[in-house]
């Protein structure tokens, strides 16, 4: 659906920064390098704690980051073949969850019915990814698709940043190029304009004209015509829950948002740039070209981005009442579909407790039937 881009007061729905995630989505939660072999990471999607670990055979797996015994984090122990050891009574946990060896035990004792939850998981473009709501959706839903990860006229830049801030401010921000003001030291663009907006339920794109001048135009081949204002198209969408941003010509950037807790959120990047240098010496210079553009570039823009979010949600959480004007309406078109994700979730999971209820209460009337018919026979 294309809505308006005029730019007119809208008030802000706070309601957002309250909203949990939708989690029958992939979350990408950690990069692969970060993950050993046979080591654990433990990670958090949505205040649920878990336990990544990668096998002798460089298999990686998520399970519930506690131990069914006590409760131990799952990411202290150690990881034996295709097992993951508590560190604390050494219950030893299969990748799908279950004890199937406690050390203490006689050999021909009776294990308890005893295991943790386990979470589909896939490893991809460098991350690894989990599936954190219904593992009968994993198959039907699909990762993002990242035309340019093999593509050798791009030169591929990862970077990783934390937010304390929950994840529709980091998310609102990504949207928001109106704030290239507050990247005016950087000689970042300016004079942006909302071209096309478009929304559906699980996704916003919005297309802006933004200016660009100085030395960063020069480097990254904006200028036309040795012109001193170039004017490229910018285009952010927004897949819930991720993000797909491309600069005309330039670059391409894929954001995989981690929301971790409601005042803290991740997110892991993948920045494509088309740099003018023969493919030869990118691949040559790969990792002083990475840590050179990341640290000079593309970090100075996140540092100052990290200290207005956070700001932002320190002072909601001080007076969560306040209220707030907006003006580009592809943040409040972000807004409603951030908050109608979760609702979709919440009314999902309700009609399948109902479901489950009404199983339950069949199955105990006909329990409760047979009973009866058999009271009668017997007498």
């Amino acid at each position: 659906m294309e809505l308006k881009t005029d730019l007119t007061e809208q008030q802000v729905q706070n309601r957002v920064r309250e909203v949990g995630i939708n989690p029958n989505y992939w979350y990408a939660v950690a990069w692969s390098e970060n993950v050993k072999s046979q080591d654990t990471l433990g990670i958090t999607i949505w205040s649920q704690p878990i336990v990544l670990y990668r096998d002798e055979n460089d298999q990686v797996y998520a399970l519930e980051n506690a131990c069914p015994h006590r409760g131990v984090a799952l990411d202290k122990g150690e990881v034996h073949g295709c097992h993951v050891i508590c560190p604390y009574h050494g219950w030893e946990i299969s990748e799908k969850g279950e004890c199937v060896n406690i050390p203490y035990f006689d050999a021909n004792q009776k294990l308890p019915k005893a295991g943790v939850h386990s979470y589909p998981v896939c490893e991809k473009y460098g991350l690894i990814w989990v599936f954190p709501g219904d593992p009968n959706l994993a198959d039907t839903v699909s990762l993002p698709e990242i035309a340019e990860y093999n593509d050798p006229d791009f030169f591929m830049i990862p970077v990783g940043a934390e937010f304390n801030a929950h994840f529709s401010i980091c998310n609102e921000n990504t949207m928001d190029v109106f704030h290239g003001y507050l990247h005016r030291n950087l000689q970042g663009w300016f004079n942006p304009k909302l071209l096309r907006l478009e929304r559906t339920d699980q996704s916003v794109k919005a297309d802006y004209q933004i200016a660009y001048q100085g030395w960063l135009s020069k480097v990254l081949n904006l200028n036309k015509d040795n012109a001193k204002v170039t004017y490229r198209t910018a285009s952010v969408q927004y897949q819930y829950p991720h993000y797909y941003n491309t600069l005309e010509g330039v670059s391409s950037l894929y954001l995989m948002r981690l929301p971790a807790s409601p005042t803290k959120s991740y997110s892991f990047s993948l920045l494509f740039v088309k740099v003018p240098l023969p493919r030869f010496i990118k691949r040559s210079l790969q990792s002083v070209l990475q840590v050179l553009i990341r640290r000079f570039v593309f970090r100075r823009f996140l540092n100052q981005d990290i200290e207005m979010i956070e700001s932002e949600q320190q002072n909601y959480l001080l007076n969560p009442q306040r209220r707030y004007v907006e003006v580009n309406p592809a943040i409040t078109a972000l807004q409603r579909v951030t908050v109608q994700q979760y609702q979709q979730y919440q009314n999902q999971k309700q009609q399948d407790n109902g479901q489950h209820q009404d199983s339950a209460n069949s199955e105990l009337a006909s329990q409760q039937c047979a009973k009866q018919t058999t009271e009668q026979l017997t007498n």
